[in-house]
């Protein structure tokens, strides 16, 4: 498994993955989508200067249907992005599906199915895989559930995994990670901290609640051979202490690898 971090596009955040000794940098556009296509070459010599491969490309919180099914400003925005993915040579887009309040569950599972099947098409055509964010920010297809009945539906869609969303939700992650670590096509590294059963802070991964070393042996279980992306998030880990965390979980992963 490969080990990296979320970062983003400008020449900076490139050396610093690199200064750390990282194999790839993550860059989710969420709201910055413009910038990330308007400065797509520069990102591209920025990743063959710095010897930093970009190994996933995601987008979060917006809304990909609505009452008429799937909207289609969002779709051709996210062909874009796709095929930006393959110029960057990186092969995973992450992606979700906003759940509309008027229409039922049947319908919201129907609509995001037919949405995402146009994407998977479309990413099979550039080699690359799509995959569902299991972050609640604006996204349904998050829990075993939506699974079953979208990915069991849709064999080619994927999931990007990250255990503090299972957790903060009172899941099983590593149930989760048993059942549907097989369709895992990118992870995330971030801590979860529960106090009083509630969510407390995101410390670094390595320094929080996490068995991290049993969530690994399930990864290798169920043949997972993808990247593992650190996903800094503390308000309260920023500045000096930030990079100190940051600094503590790549020696605390390095020494998890086999």
């Amino acid at each position: 498994m490969e080990l990296g971090m979320i970062n983003w596009i400008r020449e900076e955040d490139f050396a610093k993955v690199h200064e750390k000794g990282l194999s790839f940098v993550e860059l989710d556009v969420n709201d910055r989508a413009q910038e990330f296509l308007d400065n797509l070459e520069q990102t591209a010599e920025y990743s063959r200067r710095y010897n930093v491969p970009v190994g996933a490309v995601g987008r979060w919180g917006s809304d990909r249907i609505d009452e008429n099914g799937i909207r289609q400003e969002e779709l051709e925005l996210e062909y874009r992005l796709i095929d930006a993915t393959a110029y960057l040579g990186c092969d995973v887009y992450i992606t979700g599906c906003n759940y509309v309040e008027s229409l039922s569950y049947y319908e919201n599972c129907t609509h995001a199915i037919a949405y995402f099947e146009k994407l998977i098409a479309h990413g099979k055509e550039k080699g690359v895989k799509i995959a569902t964010y299991n972050c609640r920010w604006n996204n349904f297809v998050c829990t075993p559930t939506e699974f079953k009945i979208i990915h069991g539906y849709l064999k080619d869609l994927y999931i990007k995994y990250d255990t503090s969303h299972c957790i903060y939700a009172g899941g099983d992650y590593m149930q989760e990670t048993r059942d549907w670590g097989k369709r895992f096509a990118h992870v995330h590294l971030k801590g979860a901290l529960v106090i009083g059963g509630e969510r407390y802070d995101d410390p670094p991964a390595g320094l929080d609640q996490t068995n991290w070393g049993a969530f690994l042996a399930v990864l290798h279980a169920q043949g997972y051979k993808g990247r593992l992306s650190i996903e800094p998030h503390s308000a309260n880990w920023q500045g000096e202490l930030g990079e100190k965390g940051l600094d503590y979980t790549i020696r605390y992963f390095r020494a998890l690898e086999l």
